[in-house]
């Protein structure tokens, strides 16, 4: 399986511990695909559904549906940044982003880690 920077998938997450996303989630792929092709860790974004979170926050970014190949509107939260093993990840993505929504979503993860 080839797991690339910018699919989304749908992933597990659990178990999870205190303020972590739990359950089956979006997640963006963050990491490079040099990395992802090696046996070790994927490094991922996660996301939650849009109307979980009414109000725009600088650490967040909003994604349509046709912006991503989600059935809904997504919201990566920047701060909320894991890795995980290739196992956790199914066959196929369930979506991609475009090039220049990933440029924001790397501005804002480098906003959350002080870059």
């Amino acid at each position: 399986m080839t797991i690339k920077r910018g699919e989304i998938y749908f992933v597990n997450l659990n178990p999870i511990q205190g303020k972590e996303q739990a359950g089956t989630r979006p997640v963006l792929v963050l990491s490079i695909d040099a990395l992802n092709q090696l046996p070790l860790v994927v490094t991922v974004v996660v996301g939650t559904k849009g109307t979980n979170i009414r109000q725009d926050f600088p650490t967040n970014v909003r994604v349509l549906p046709e912006e991503s190949g989600l059935p809904l509107e997504t919201v990566f939260l920047c701060f909320q940044i894991r890795s995980l093993d290739h196992y956790r990840f199914p066959d196929q993505p369930a979506g991609r982003l475009s090039d220049e929504k990933m440029l924001e979503v790397e501005e804002t993860v480098r906003y959350c880690l002080g870059l």
